[in-house]
C-alpha cells in the first residue's frame, strides 16, 4: 500500500527512522519488499535521476506497482531522490509519488529556498510532500558530486529560516555523512550538536540523514577476496543512526549497502562458479542477501516491527 511520507513522519518522529533504499532493477525491487515484510517495517522506495533512465522511468514504476500487489501486506512511499527542478515537475504530474526532493543546495541560500519554493507550491496542490537540501554533503552519488573542500555542515539558524520561507516538508541535513563508499577516516562521526540545535528550532519537523550506509567491513573485505580494489571504504556506525532517529531524523538514505551487496555477491559468484553464463542464479542470490540486509538495517533504524502500530494509525 502506497501512502504519504506526510503520515510515514508523523508516526516515526521521534521513535524510528523509516529507511529510504534506493533501486534501479527488478531484483532489488523484489528483495526490498522482502525484506520488509520479513521485518514488519514501513518504508520508502527511492528512484533516483539515474535510476529513472536506466532502462524507463515507466519499467521501474510498473515494477513497484507489480511488488505493491505482490506483497498486498507492505506499507511504503515512493520518492525522488536528488531531483532537479524539472525533474520533480515531471514526477509531480505523473501522481505516482509520494513526495520528491529538490536538490538545490548547490545553489545561493537565496536561489535554493526559491527553486524549493516553487516546487513546494506545486508539489501542495497534488498532496505530494517536498524534501530540501541545507549545507553540502562531500563524495559521490551519480550526479551528485561535491569536492570535500565544498562540503559544509548545515548551519542551524539557517535551516529555521529556510524551512519558513521555503515550505519544505522534510530537511535533508549535512550532519557529518557524505555520498558514497568513503565516507570517514579516524574518528570523525554526526556531528549530534548540530542535529540537537536543528530540532531545537524546529521541533517535530522531520531531519533527513544522506550518505547514511555503513558499508560493512565483511562486504568490503569479501569483495576484494573475490578480486575487488575497494581501499579505505568506512561509512556511517550503526549505533550513531540509531541515536539519530530518536533526535527527529526521521528519513535515513541508503544506496551504497545495497550496491556493496550486490558487488559482493556477483564477484564471489563468478569466481567460484567461473563456467556459468546465467545472470539468475547470481540474482537469487543476491535477492535473499539483500533482503537479509534490508532486516538487520530496519533493526537497526528502529522501524522494524512498526507496521501494525502504523496500520492503525493510519485507520484514525
Amino acid at each position: 500500500m502506497i501512502v504519504t511520507t506526510k503520515d510515514l513522519f508523523k508516526h516515526a518522529y521521534g521513535k524510528y527512522a523509516v529507511g529510504a533504499y534506493n533501486i534501479n532493477n527488478a531484483e532489488q525491487v523484489m528483495s526490498l519488499f522482502q525484506g520488509n515484510i520479513d521485518s514488519k517495517a514501513p518504508f520508502i522506495i527511492q528512484l533516483s535521476k539515474g535510476a529513472r533512465s536506466y532502462t524507463d522511468k515507466r519499467m521501474l514504476e510498473a515494477m513497484i506497482r507489480a511488488a505493491d500487489q505482490i506483497f498486498p501486506d507492505a506499507i511504503f512511499a515512493v520518492h525522488l531522490d536528488h531531483g532537479d527542478e524539472s525533474g520533480c515537475m515531471d514526477c509531480i504530474a505523473s501522481g505516482f509519488y509520494s513526495s520528491v526532493m529538490i536538490d538545490a543546495s548547490g545553489e545561493s541560500f537565496e536561489k535554493n529556498i526559491a527553486t524549493t519554493k516553487r516546487v513546494a507550491d506545486a508539489a501542495h496542490k497534488k498532496g505530494i510532500s517536498v524534501e530540501a537540501e541545507l549545507g553540502q554533503l562531500g563524495g559521490v552519488e551519480e550526479h551528485v558530486k561535491v569536492e570535500e573542500k565544498d562540503a559544509h555542515l548545515t548551519d542551524p539558524a539557517q535551516a529555521e529560516e529556510f524551512v519558513k520561507k521555503s515550505g519544505c516538508d522534510s530537511l535533508a541535513c549535512a550532519i557529518g555523512t557524505s555520498h558514497g563508499a568513503y565516507k570517514f577516516a579516524g574518528g570523525q562521526g554526526l556531528h549530534f550538536d548540530v542535529i540537537k540545535e536543528i530540532q531545537r528550532r524546529l521541533p517535530g519537523f522531520p531531519m533527513v540523514m544522506h550518505g547514511s550506509s555503513s558499508v560493512p567491513q565483511d562486504e568490503v573485505q569479501r569483495i576484494n577476496a573475490a578480486g575487488g580494489k575497494l581501499k579505505g571504504a568506512k561509512g556511517v556506525d550503526e549505533g550513531q543512526i540509531s541515536q539519530a532517529a530518536k533526535m527527529g531524523v526521521t528519513k535515513v538514505n541508503i544506496d551504497t549497502d545495497g550496491r556493496l551487496v550486490w558487488c559482493r555477491v556477483h564477484r564471489e559468484s563468478f569466481r567460484d562458479n567461473p563456467e556459468n553464463f546465467d545472470l539468475r542464479p547470481p540474482g537469487k542470490i543476491f535477492m535473499a542477501e539483500y533482503a537479509k540486509y534490508i532486516v538487520h538495517k530496519n533493526q537497526v533504524l528502529g522501524s522494524a516491527g512498526q507496521i501494525d502500530s502504523l496500520r492503525t494509525f493510519l485507520k484514525k
